[in-house]
């Protein structure tokens, strides 16, 4: 026992050893986070700002691209100082810090877009008694038991990952702190508990994998009996960003969960890496922007009085 090294430090890799090529991927990690913060701050202020996007479908937006907003906020970052410094430390408390936040990001994600099924599925199956079910207080209530769920969530797998040293080794394999990347170099104790949650986990998933399914085949059905051309465009246009982002949502966690746990850095590793911890982020603000025409109103309304202001004053 006294031979055993404890490490309290970790070292992430990289895909070369060349300064230029570290550059450039810091570089590249700044700008798509830079992206995905202005997309996400941007749809979060509309949201905020006009008073015609005060409704419960907006409010859980409007929550997505907070998590969102943090969630590539958790890991990036130190990517892109790690990158552009040359530097491969990261301390286990900042391993920690990463590894809790992003499953609680991830975990609170997952709740909302079930709840955002169920407030789909209120509204274009049983658009008269929404008002009467999707109440403020029941959107409030569903917020925070969403943020509750993914803090409980994730305090129990932070906590069992991190109950025990790490004495195996202290090199992760990846860019960031990785779940299958920790739990690798974790004790066999860590290692076997933590698969017996993970497996609770998948049912738990599966559950809400189901309701999400059975939300959106009475969603789709509904509207293919809609006899108006308009009333049909206006549910899928409502409906249709919240399935991509939960389609998304679902392959990127597929990879993160399943995807083979690398031996060495590479830049398969990095594309991977950059599929399920970026590109989600990044992208959502889009679909949203793309497909929502009450956000593309509200949007094109601040932009056009902010560049109309001006011209009053000197008319």
């Amino acid at each position: 026992m006294d031979n055993i090294t404890i490490f309290t430090e970790f070292l992430l890799m990289d895909i070369s050893s060349s300064r230029e090529l570290q550059i450039l991927q810091g570089l590249l990690f700044l700008v798509i986070y830079l992206g995905a913060l202005t997309g996400n701050l941007i749809t979060g202020m509309v949201i905020v700002i006009d008073p015609h996007l005060h409704s419960p479908m907006y409010f859980f937006i409007s929550n997505l691209s907070l998590i969102d907003l943090c969630c590539i906020s958790i890991s990036v970052p130190k990517l892109i100082v790690n990158s552009l410094t040359g530097s491969k430390s990261i301390s286990l408390n900042e391993c920690a810090a990463q590894i809790f936040f992003y499953i609680l990001f991830a975990s609170t994600e997952l709740a909302f877009l079930v709840v955002m099924s169920y407030d789909r599925y209120v509204a274009i199956c049983h658009p008269l008694h929404y008002g009467l079910t999707i109440t403020p207080r029941l959107c409030t209530q569903a917020a925070g038991a969403s943020w509750a769920c993914g803090l409980v969530y994730s305090a129990i797998h932070t906590g069992n990952m991190f109950r025990l040293p790490f004495t195996k080794s202290n090199v992760i394999h990846q860019y960031f702190c990785d779940v299958p990347q920790v739990m690798r170099i974790s004790s066999s104790d860590v290692q076997f508990s933590e698969s017996v949650i993970l497996a609770v986990s998948a049912c738990i998933v599966l559950v809400c994998f189901a309701f999400l399914s059975m939300s959106y085949i009475n969603i789709f059905s509904t509207v293919l009996r809609m006899h108006s051309v308009e009333a049909r465009s206006k549910a899928l246009s409502t409906c249709t960003p919240h399935l991509v982002i939960f389609v998304l949502f679902v392959v990127s966690g597929l990879i993160a969960v399943l995807g083979p746990i690398a031996n060495k850095a590479s830049l398969k590793n990095l594309l991977t890496a950059m599929f399920y911890i970026m590109m989600p982020p990044f992208i959502n603000p889009l679909i949203y922007s793309l497909r929502n025409k009450g956000i593309n109103s509200a949007l094109g309304k601040i932009f056009h009085g902010y560049f109309k202001l001006p011209s009053r004053k000197f008319s």
